[in-house]
């Protein structure tokens, strides 16, 4: 088994060196588009002047929306500063975009902590306490020129939903209650997922084996994120379906999640990753970021994400919005 985990981490880190490079080298991270908002630091900047004025920075991140959205609040927060922003968020997977920060392609992004320690840095075990699990990263990542700074409530972790109607007519309410089911009635478990949860060491497979899950491969079903929360409210395809905690559409849609109550899956506390040199260059980075860190939380982001995915706004222009009605940055236009 230790041979076969090796593999995988090994795999799903030459896979994700291939993908970024051809993020690096081909359309992914060759253009960029430069902020032009017209922003100053707000009252609640915590910070006088513009310290980043003459700083010229590049923000990046993931492909789904909360990450777009944090790409842009730190985008945003930068320029306010007085730095001179590029926009390349929206990168194809979570190694496409660390490589643009350990790189240098780009100066930094939100990640996640859980994502660090168990995708990157190959771990297998999550550290329970959200704080110790930070330290670790943040120590392993310096020898990579990555700096975390301090880390956020928002936790956006893994959970699978279902239909409430769904959770009545099957009695479960957490992983185990699953396990349970596919004992006694496997072909009433179909799952839907997305191709990364699928195979990182801190989703499908870890989850499978962490819970005695005996899933028929033919009722694993992969799609986009966006299609796994209309499959799972319509039925049909997949009576339970991968979300992300901090998603908007859980409660829009009228969702259940599934507790994970053997907590096999990690704490995703978001915090900036910042790259090294850029940091020694401009610390003020930091004063700048930290406050915005300090107010993220589940409840703002699933407010957040649920204006993009549920009510078809920006992302650039939420990100805007909750920034200036903090306090952070003022607007003008």
């Amino acid at each position: 088994m230790g041979n076969r985990r090796t593999y995988r981490t090994t795999a799903l880190a030459a896979a994700g060196s291939l993908l970024a490079a051809l993020s690096l080298g081909g359309c992914g991270l060759v253009s960029g588009s430069p902020m032009t908002d017209d922003v100053k630091p707000g009252k609640d900047a915590g910070y006088q002047g513009q310290p980043l004025k003459g700083a010229e920075l590049t923000v990046t991140s993931k492909e789904f929306t909360e990450q777009i959205v944090l790409g842009q609040i730190m985008g945003l927060a930068l320029k306010a500063a007085g730095a001179t922003v590029v926009d390349k968020t929206n990168i194809q997977g979570s190694i496409g975009a660390r490589e643009a920060v350990t790189s240098g392609t780009a100066d930094g992004s939100y990640e996640y902590t859980g994502t660090s320690w168990i995708t990157y840095l190959g771990n297998t075990e999550p550290i329970p306490d959200e704080r110790k699990q930070w330290e670790a990263v943040k120590a392993a990542d310096k020898k990579k020129d990555l700096v975390w700074l301090p880390y956020s409530e928002l936790n956006n972790t893994y959970a699978l939903a279902l239909k409430p109607s769904d959770q009545k007519k099957y009695g479960v309410s957490d992983l185990s209650d699953l396990a349970g089911l596919l004992k006694k009635n496997p072909d009433a478990v179909t799952l839907c997922v997305e191709n990364e949860f699928a195979t990182r060491n801190d989703g499908l497979p870890g989850m499978v084996k962490k819970y005695g899950l005996k899933i028929p491969s033919g009722n694993v079903k992969r799609m986009s994120a966006g299609v796994i929360y209309t499959q799972v409210k319509k039925g049909g395809i997949c009576t339970f379906g991968e979300v992300y905690t901090t998603d908007g559409r859980i409660q829009a849609m009228g969702l259940k999640t599934l507790a994970d109550d053997k907590h096999f899956f990690p704490n995703y506390n978001v915090a900036p990753q910042m790259y090294a040199p850029t940091m020694k260059k401009y610390p003020a980075i930091a004063d700048v970021l930290d406050p915005i860190t300090k107010a993220l939380n589940n409840k703002t982001a699933q407010r957040l994400n649920g204006k993009v995915d549920v009510d078809g706004e920006d992302p650039h222009q939420v990100a805007k919005d909750w920034l200036v009605q903090e306090g952070f940055i003022k607007a003008k236009g």
